[in-house]
């Protein structure tokens, strides 16, 4: 127990006794003892209220002083008020850190708040948006960057991905934005230009298109010949050449897949996607992959089964769907041992629609999953190379999905086969064909 809290006992105990000795001099014990406990009471209201009126005016006066009990009241008080004090010296110290690095950082920084308001802009933030801090505080973003893709974006809340704002919405040629949700409902705003990168991206598509396209009539030609020698009589005849020319004509026939898979790819990546409104009867199409898929089965005969519902039709594409399915079944095909089972699946879920390839092959681990969607990527390049795989199909899959508001997801394990799905959205389902 404090020495102070003690001393108050003592003054309580010494009232008490005084008023006990003066009442019974004077025989009015109720009235001494009122008395004697109402000054004390008067004394700690004092301390009270001086306390009451540092608090609601602590702006202008010191903390009062006062002996015993309240005293160390308020010198506890003070300490606790250096100690906030302190501690608001660094935070504001900390914050004007921060704030000079985003500043300096050449990425333009807004920070919004609940409402969408500007709360604070680096100077980045007027190149790159055309918002001028502190001008523009308390003004509503949507106001300054009138953009219906970029408004979409603020108020879905889907903040994922980042979007990129072309002119004349924002200063910039290209900007690509990105936004934070951060605390209760404030948001972090930050963009970058990526008008250069957007110019590479442009010459390497083109410049890719253009290879490719170069390299298709020449592969043709190579092929046509390679297959005329190889069937001439002189060489029929040898069985070494025979080798010979049979490796040429594989590996002509591999640089075509490859060409072709790159001017798809090509085309899904220069051609701006469109709402395709073609109802796409997709039981017939995943019939038609099945008769493929035995076909390049061949002699693995692997066992081939369906599931699919009839009465589900999807708006897209059917060029498009077609080439990303196949995609997949030929995968499928490639990469489960002989005599495997593949199944294709075609069903409603609760959020659209599944059209999805089961194999029983090998698996996959979960390291290569979120890269096997990557141009040129494999798990097993010798094996992918061996089965004529060019490294491209899952990347147009991806594409031709997100032209169609759709999604890959892979299910995978060694040992255990694999499932690739394609989920499509409530709104590409078509229940007629008319």
């Amino acid at each position: 127990m404090p020495s102070s809290l003690w001393r108050e006992v003592w003054i309580l105990a010494a009232i008490t006794l005084g008023s006990l000795a003066l009442g019974a001099l004077t025989d009015r014990y109720f009235i001494v003892a009122a008395v004697g406990f109402g000054l004390y009471i008067l004394v700690q209201l004092q301390s009270l209220y001086a306390l009451y009126r540092w608090l609601t005016r602590r702006d202008q006066q010191e903390i009062p002083e006062a002996e015993g009990l309240w005293g160390d009241t308020f010198n506890e008080i003070r300490k606790l008020v250096r100690t906030a004090e302190h501690r608001q010296d660094e935070l504001a110290g900390q914050v004007d850190r921060l704030q000079s690095v985003a500043a300096a950082m050449p990425d333009a920084v807004v920070i919004l708040s609940g409402q969408n308001e500007i709360e604070w802009a680096n100077t980045t933030a007027r190149k790159l948006l055309g918002i001028d801090y502190p001008r523009d505080t308390g003004m509503r973003l949507l106001n300054l960057i009138r953009d219906p893709v970029f408004s979409a974006y603020l108020r879905k809340r889907n903040f994922i991905e980042p979007i990129t704002l072309e002119a004349p919405q924002v200063p910039v040629p290209q900007v690509s934005i990105q936004i934070i949700p951060y605390g209760r409902s404030q948001k972090l705003v930050m963009a970058r230009d990526i008008t250069q990168l957007a110019r590479l991206e442009q010459m390497r598509r083109t410049f890719v298109a253009n290879v490719s396209h170069e390299l298709r009539t020449p592969l043709t030609v190579l092929g046509g010949y390679v297959e005329t020698l190889s069937q001439m009589p002189k060489i029929a005849g040898d069985e070494e050449l025979k080798k010979h020319f049979a490796t040429m004509a594989d590996q002509a026939d591999r640089m075509q897949r490859l060409v072709d898979d790159l001017l798809t790819l090509s085309k899904l990546e220069t051609t701006a996607p469109q709402r395709h409104d073609e109802v796409i009867d997709v039981a017939a199409l995943v019939s038609s992959l099945k008769d493929m898929a035995m076909i390049v089965s061949g002699k693995a005969r692997h066992r081939i089964e369906t599931e699919v519902d009839d009465s589900l039709f999807l708006r897209g594409s059917k060029d498009e769907l077609n080439s990303a399915f196949s995609n997949l079944v030929n995968n499928a095909v490639r990469y489960t041992p002989a005599s495997g089972s593949i199944t294709l699946r075609w069903r409603k879920t609760a959020h659209g629609a599944s059209f999805s390839v089961t194999d029983s092959g090998e698996g996959i681990s979960a390291e290569h999953l979120p890269h096997l969607t990557e141009r040129f990527y494999r798990v097993d390049t010798a094996r992918s190379r061996a089965s004529g795989g060019t490294g491209l199909g899952l990347s147009i899959v991806k594409h031709v999905l997100a032209r169609h508001d759709a999604h890959l997801e892979i299910d995978s394990h060694p040992g255990q086969g694999s499932t690739f799905a394609c989920l499509f959205p409530v709104s590409r389902i078509a229940n007629q064909t008319t």
